[in-house]
C-alpha cells in the first residue's frame, strides 16, 4: 500500500476529531513542533522505526519532540492508537500530512524569505506587505526568514511550493545561460 496514503488518512481522521473537540489549532502546533524536531534530529526517525525500542519509549520520545503538555489528551490518545495499530513509525509523515491538510483548510501560506544577510525590520515589513497583497483575500501566512550567503545578494521568497528568485546568484546564472546560448 502507498506509504503516503496511510499517513494522510490518519491525519485526516485526527483533524476531523480535533475539529469536533475544538482543538485543531493546538494539534496543529504540536504537529508543527514534531515536524521541526524530526528535521532537527535525524536520529529521531531511526529510533522511532527501531523495533528494539519499546512502544513506551517511542511514545515518550514523540511526546517530548512534540512538546506535549499534560492536558493534550487527544494527541496522547492518538499516539496510543498508533501504537495499537503498529503505525507509530509513520508519526513523522502523519505530522507533515496533518500540517498540510490544516493549512489548506485554513488558507495558511508558509512564506520563507531567504537573503544573503539578515534583513532589517523595515525591509522585512515591506516584503511582508508585498507578499500579503499577493495572497488570496482572507488568507494568513506563517512568515519566516533564513540567511544563505551563497545567494550573494538579493533574496528569494518561497510561498508554499512556489519560489520567486530575486538573488544575484540567479541573475548571474541567467546571464551565463544567455551567453552560452548566444
Amino acid at each position: 500500500m502507498n506509504e503516503g496514503l496511510i499517513p494522510r488518512r490518519y491525519a485526516k481522521a485526527l483533524l476531523k476529531v480535533a475539529q469536533e473537540k475544538n482543538c485543531a489549532p493546538q494539534i496543529y502546533a504540536l504537529m508543527k513542533q514534531l515536524s521541526l524536531s524530526f528535521a532537527a534530529q535525524a536520529a529521531l526517525n531511526q529510533t522511532i522505526a527501531n523495533p528494539f525500542v519499546s512502544a513506551e519509549e517511542k511514545v515518550s520520545l514523540v511526546k517530548t519532540a512534540a512538546g506535549l503538555s499534560e492536558n493534550d489528551t487527544l494527541f496522547d490518545d492518538f499516539l496510543k492508537l498508533l501504537i495499537q495499530n503498529k503505525r507509530i513509525d509513520l508519526i513523522r509523515d502523519i505530522a507533515l500530512a496533518y500540517a498540510d491538510i490544516y493549512r489548506k483548510e485554513n488558507n495558511i501560506y508558509v512564506v520563507t524569505v531567504t537573503s544573503a544577510q539578515p534583513l532589517d525590520d523595515a525591509e522585512l515589513s515591506r516584503l511582508k506587505k508585498i507578499v500579503e497583497n499577493h495572497l488570496p483575500q482572507g488568507s494568513t501566512m506563517e512568515f519566516s526568514t533564513a540567511v544563505d550567503p551563497s545567494i550573494i545578494g538579493g533574496f528569494t521568497i518561497a510561498i508554499n511550493n512556489e519560489r520567486l528568485d530575486a538573488s544575484i546568484k540567479n541573475e548571474l546564472k541567467q546571464l551565463r545561460l544567455k551567453l552560452i546560448n548566444s
